[in-house]
């Protein structure tokens, strides 16, 4: 298909998407899944007007999913406004680091003594599958940096962490594929792709985020050009930059960059201060605000505030803004594109991995852990069950399929990957509203 055909079916889609949100948000269905169905529309089993070989595009495919993934994690560090001390971390740690090791397991268990897979694809495709997803979770994660619902913030927290911290579990199975790992490389995978690139990732990003955020802040309130500065630049400039760095010195890019946004989020709270609302409310930016004069570029009586939460607020709503447009536009192209090849890759053992992980394996893996008074049973089970599977797991898939991996276990990880997602897009998409509507109304009755 030519260049023209695609770029009219994204704008028709997108259009559609426009023309129809006032009546989707009162429908309970997600974006996405109704992104899903299109794509299956206007794929080959249906209008046959789009049509890709993901054989071919596997390349750019793994490359355009890690800049979504990219852009989500750097919103989702933004709106973590929390310090880290604060307890409700624990719930965020605990579910990207033993639930999700606990659901690689298990799920590697599953794929082994049941469909009678060998362990190296087992753990390989359990490593894809285990991290939620950023990207298609935005309705179970945090509204903005002044949401600290224990379930909203532990869901956005997991998200944030997950989707690097389950790379070396990936890089364990392309290592036992075919029985080619011996005993002489886990010492050095222990040490890299697991006490090493971890906290590297994340100290690195960390700190760029709080040091570019303090040098920016303080040229920014020296010049008093807080109105005229291009913040959707210093958020491409921050995501790269924090990508970069990690992975030259062997870290995960995904956690850097989560970690900046986080890093930069704590800077905010710094120079607006921790009891005061974040900077973003303080200061309401009109709609194309870099075009004015700065006398005028602000709604409100801004005379009573800072200088330091004038520049932070423009900053912080700039950057979270442009952030959650791209990550809109590439969730509903991406997903597009995975109805599109949905059915010549659907796989019917998906119904059992999909339906073990979602319905068992995620809720029990939940439920061991020792959350105490952080979390009531409603909470426990909201979590179990918003275990968004999406666009992390495909640039694992595209990242693998990039690695060697053989014709047959290619499209066996091919196609039990990209069916489970699509289960999860649809039924995590129907259930979601819904469940949150009922969570929301509880939470006031209690209150």
């Amino acid at each position: 298909m030519s260049f023209i055909v695609w770029v009219a079916v994204l704008g028709c889609v997108l259009l559609a998407l426009a023309l129809t949100s006032s009546y989707l948000r009162w429908m309970p269905v997600t974006t996405s899944a109704v992104c899903l169905l299109l794509g299956v529309a206007i794929g080959p089993s249906g209008l046959n007007l789009l049509k890709l070989s993901l054989e071919g595009a596997a390349s750019w495919m793994e490359h355009l999913t890690e800049v979504a993934v990219l852009f989500s994690l750097f919103v989702c560090g933004l709106k973590l406004r929390l310090p880290l001390h604060d307890k409700r971390w624990r719930i965020a740690f605990g579910l990207a680091g033993p639930v999700m090791v606990l659901t690689i397991a298990a799920v590697c268990l599953l794929l082994h003594f049941v469909l009678q897979l060998s362990w190296g694809p087992s753990l390989l495709i359990g490593a894809m599958l285990a991290p939620t997803d950023p990207v298609l979770a935005a309705l179970v994660q945090v509204n903005d940096s002044r949401d600290v619902d224990s379930v909203r913030f532990g869901l956005s927290g997991e998200a944030g962490l997950n989707d690097g911290i389950a790379f070396p579990f990936v890089l364990l199975g392309l290592l036992l594929l075919d029985g080619s790992g011996h005993s002489g490389e886990w010492p050095d995978w222990v040490l890299r792709s697991l006490l090493w690139a971890v906290p590297a990732g994340l100290l690195t990003g960390y700190w760029m985020g709080r040091g570019i955020g303090r040098v920016t802040l303080s040229l920014r309130i020296r010049n008093e050009d807080s109105t005229l500065s291009p913040n959707d630049y210093l958020a491409l400039a921050l995501i790269a930059l924090a990508y970069v760095a990690a992975e030259a010195i062997g870290g995960y890019g995904f956690l850097s960059v989560f970690a900046a946004g986080l890093g930069l989020r704590q800077e905010e709270v710094k120079s607006t201060g921790a009891s005061q609302p974040p900077a973003e409310h303080l200061v309401q930016p009109v709609v194309g605000h870099q075009n004015v004069e700065p006398q005028h570029a602000v709604h409100g009586d801004t005379e009573q505030l800072a200088s330091s939460q004038v520049a932070a607020g423009i900053m912080m709503g700039d950057m979270l803004s442009f952030g959650s447009l791209v990550e809109r536009a590439m969730e509903v192209f991406l997903v597009t594109l995975l109805g599109v090849v949905l059915l010549a890759h659907w796989d019917w053992r998906a119904l059992l991995v999909a339906g073990v992980l979602f319905c068992v394996i995620r809720p029990v893996c939940v439920a061991l852990m020792p959350w105490g008074a952080l979390l009531d049973r409603r909470q426990r089970a909201l979590i179990g069950w918003f275990g968004i599977r999406g666009i992390g797991s495909l640039f694992y898939l595209f990242y693998a399929l990039n690695h060697g991996l053989s014709d047959s276990l290619a499209t066996l990880c091919t196609n039990l990957t990209l069916s489970v997602v699509a289960l999860s897009i649809l039924l995590h998409g129907i259930s979601t509203q819904p469940i949150l509507a009922r969570y929301e109304q509880h939470k006031k009755q209690k209150n």
